[in-house]
């Protein structure tokens, strides 16, 4: 399943997150490693695989939640990502899980493999410095170690764990024991950390060898192992992906490695690194990676400041104005707006369990729905009717399908649609428009080189997702 060469390092993407700290961009159904939060043309994931692309590189591993395969497929051919590895999570589980799942796949090809195990959605600015941490630390993993990334803190920083250097280890240069991991200390602990200089921030990146990892996991975790091992020996091949085994997979435990090996195992070693990194966990951390004008202000999108100072303003699309703040974040986006005091960012976890709990879609859902064909957006929602805007991409096709409960007007207004109902098979062009009555089995396709978009007025006694009977669909969905 994956490139089998010990010398070269195979990449581990882990894309299970939800960035809800990052809400309302940053949600359920579009999290936040598929927007473009550091850079201007490339999201945090495809910032993430290309730093883990060339001749020193296997092909990547990515592990993420069922529901974002096609995102992921998507964004990886548009980052000219060749032959990767998807595995696919039936379940949404910790990080122990989900490296499990790759090792065993890595271990298949190489038992010897290196893997350098990340997240999708950090930040790193010194890649040449990145280069050289992960050189000490692969060589530390061939020795027999699981190595973390100890990143050198340059704040008391209160949403981090920490990793406490012990000695330096023989023969292995730059790579130390670690006399202790500390979790999210308080202000005052953390400021005597920074002036310490014996404690890192702990970034969640590691590098060991496939076999390494198996069989620790085997002396420290046997259960999740167990577990993860049937769910990958079960797993099924869906188009371009592997997914795992439900039923086994949903029995491995929640926990994070480093609760799994990491804080328990005789092996670990830490590689402290200054390159620049973020997590990007909150919309205050996003702000200080980002470029600031001689104010301190971060924007992004159609905005306009006046007498403003150290803010960080984004908007998807509406104008947006901001006078005589400071310190303020301001996200707008085409359902929702978040304005709040920049050393507030951690509490926007608190407002989403909030907004859930009195059930707001906008805290789960995008008004953008992307699916493999392309997407669709609400655009007006009424009594008995719905209006959408709907783009295929050129070559792709919805699934045939009825409804139960609708009826759907298409009328296409930018470029060709080839419309199955029932028997017929009907050519549309721009400003021409088709009738899907209640009960039809219909389908549409882009035949053509453009994105089609079409308006879709929908009407009937419900309007719900659910009502829709799949008869055929290029994509494997039920």
């Amino acid at each position: 399943m994956v490139e089998a060469n010990s010398q070269r390092i195979v990449p581990v993407v882990l894309s299970g997150g939800t960035g809800s700290r990052l809400w309302p961009l940053s949600r359920e159904g579009y999290p936040k490693q598929f927007w473009p939060l550091v850079s201007v043309d490339t999201t945090m994931l495809q910032d993430t695989v290309a730093r883990a692309m060339g001749s020193g590189f296997s092909a990547p591993i990515i592990v993420c939640n069922q529901a974002h395969r096609f995102m992921v497929a998507e964004q990886l051919q548009a980052a000219g990502v060749a032959k990767p590895t998807i595995v696919l999570e039936p379940v949404a589980r910790n990080s122990a899980p989900a490296i499990a799942a790759a090792a065993l796949i890595a271990h298949e090809q190489d038992p010897g493999a290196v893997l350098w195990l990340m997240a999708a959605d950090a930040a790193i600015s010194d890649t040449a410095a990145l280069s050289a941490a992960l050189d000490r630390a692969a060589a530390a993993a061939r020795a027999g170690r699981i190595v973390a990334f100890g990143m050198q803190p340059t704040s008391p920083e209160t949403g981090y764990g920490y990793i406490e250097t012990g000695e330096p280890l023989e023969g292995l240069d730059g790579v130390f024991s670690i006399a202790r991991f500390v979790e999210k200390p308080d202000v005052a602990t953390a400021e005597g950390f920074l002036t310490g200089g014996r404690h890192l921030w702990n970034s969640g990146m590691f590098v060991a060898t496939a076999a390494t990892l198996l069989a620790e996991l085997e002396r420290l975790a046997p259960s999740l192992l167990a577990a993860v091992r049937s769910a990958v020996g079960e797993a099924t091949r869906d188009l371009d992906f592997i997914r795992l085994a439900a039923e086994p997979f949903e029995r491995a435990p929640d926990i994070s490695i480093d609760y799994a090996v990491m804080e328990k195992t005789a092996h670990a070693a830490v590689v402290p690194a200054s390159i620049g990194w973020s997590d990007v966990g909150s919309w205050s951390a996003l702000w200080e990676v980002s470029d600031r004008d001689a104010q301190g202000n971060a924007t992004v999108g159609p905005v306009e400041l006046l007498d403003a100072k150290n803010c960080y303003v984004r908007s998807e699309g509406i104008l947006t104005a901001v006078v005589g703040l400071e310190d303020v974040v301001t996200v707008v986006t085409d359902d929702a707006v978040l304005v709040m005091h920049r050393d507030r960012s951690q509490d926007v976890k608190t407002l989403l369990s909030q907004l859930k709990k009195a059930k707001h879609k906008e805290a789960t859902e995008h008004r953008r729905a992307y699916r493999p064909w392309g997407h669709y957006e609400g655009l007006i929602q009424g009594d008995r009717f719905q209006v959408k805007k709907i783009s295929v991409k050129p070559g792709q096709k919805l699934s045939l399908q009825k409804h139960f409960h609708r009826a759907e007007h298409w009328v296409v207004v930018n470029g060709t649609a080839i419309v199955e109902r029932d028997a017929e098979r009907i050519l549309l062009r721009e400003n021409e428009s088709v009738y899907l009555p209640l009960g039809c089995v219909h389908r549409m396709e882009n035949p053509g080189m453009i994105p089609l978009t079409l308006i879709e007025v929908q009407s009937g006694s419900y309007l719900g997702e659910d009502d829709i009977v799949r008869f055929e669909d290029t994509y494997g969905r039920a």
